[in-house]
């Protein structure tokens, strides 16, 4: 009955919420290391047994995931009437981590010293400004073809949790990637390929972005909020363009809001005099 129940489990979270892949296998990996870490019938076990468990995670995010999938579990089991255990422990407070940005001037810098020699610099290019003019993550990216790309606005069908969304893609980098998809002579629908003409792999991303600005591709995902942050944008409109499914996700950048906020209040409020 255990084993069918994880099956099940793993189901209802790609039926009924509708996860990605990789959030589908998070989960079911958790609850199978927890399935194993004790003789007792997973269905039998309670607090004290998932406490157990967590003690061997020193990381707090890495024992919030895990706590997650297991109140998940529980919560699951318990609303088809299979437990009657109650599980549902609070999350570990994690220390707050700033995402690593960089200002607009380092990657304006950095694209326009890219020495333009064959289509592949002008592809490298055009993928460092898309990644900052759109905010996507990597594996949007790697999915996102031609046609994709409409007046300006970029589709994207392949976002976590399978979810679409449609962002607006900035001047600069549409003239960028005019002039690298004009220099291409292949049939490939993707809008980033490699020297075969194949789609590009996300490791190459990472390559591409490390060799020009030393950072990883996620960096310039940051770069993007930030720089919308920074310039006024609502935090829910943020929300949006990410393409996160809660505005938890988002709030991560309030520390660039915050100080930006009081530049405003003492630039034009008549009591900061």
């Amino acid at each position: 009955m255990s084993r069918d129940l994880i099956s099940a489990f793993k189901e209802y979270l790609t039926i009924n919420k509708n996860l990605s892949k990789n959030s589908i296998s998070a989960y079911i990996n958790d609850i199978e290391q927890f399935y194993y870490s004790s003789k007792k019938n997973i269905l039998n076990r309670d607090s004290s047994d998932v406490i157990s468990f967590l003690s061997a995670f020193k990381n707090s995010r890495t024992l919030n995931r895990k706590l997650a999938s297991v109140n998940a579990f529980y919560s699951f089991a318990k609303d088809l009437e299979f437990a009657n255990v109650d599980i549902n422990l609070p999350s570990a407070k994690i220390p707050q981590t700033l995402p690593h940005f960089l200002e607009h001037t380092t990657i304006m810098k950095a694209t326009g010293d890219i020495d333009i020699k064959s289509w592949l610099d002008t592809r490298d290019r055009a993928l460092i400004l898309f990644l900052y003019a759109t905010g996507v993550r990597v594996s949007e990216a790697i999915n996102c073809e031609i046609d994709d790309i409409e007046d300006g606005w970029l589709r994207v069908r392949y976002a976590k949790g399978e979810k679409q969304r449609v962002v607006p893609i900035a001047k600069t980098a549409q003239l960028a990637l005019t002039l690298y998809l004009n220099e291409r002579d292949d049939n490939s629908s993707h809008i980033f390929i490699n020297y075969k003409k194949r789609k590009l792999s996300r490791v190459s991303i990472f390559k591409i972005t490390k060799k020009y600005l030393n950072v990883s591709p996620h960096v310039l995902r940051h770069s993007y909020a930030t720089a919308l942050i920074q310039g006024g944008a609502d935090l829910r409109v943020v929300q949006e363009l990410l393409g996160h499914s809660s505005l938890l996700t988002t709030q991560i950048y309030t520390h660039i809001q915050k100080p930006h906020l009081k530049e405003t209040i003492n630039r034009y409020h008549p009591l900061s005099d």
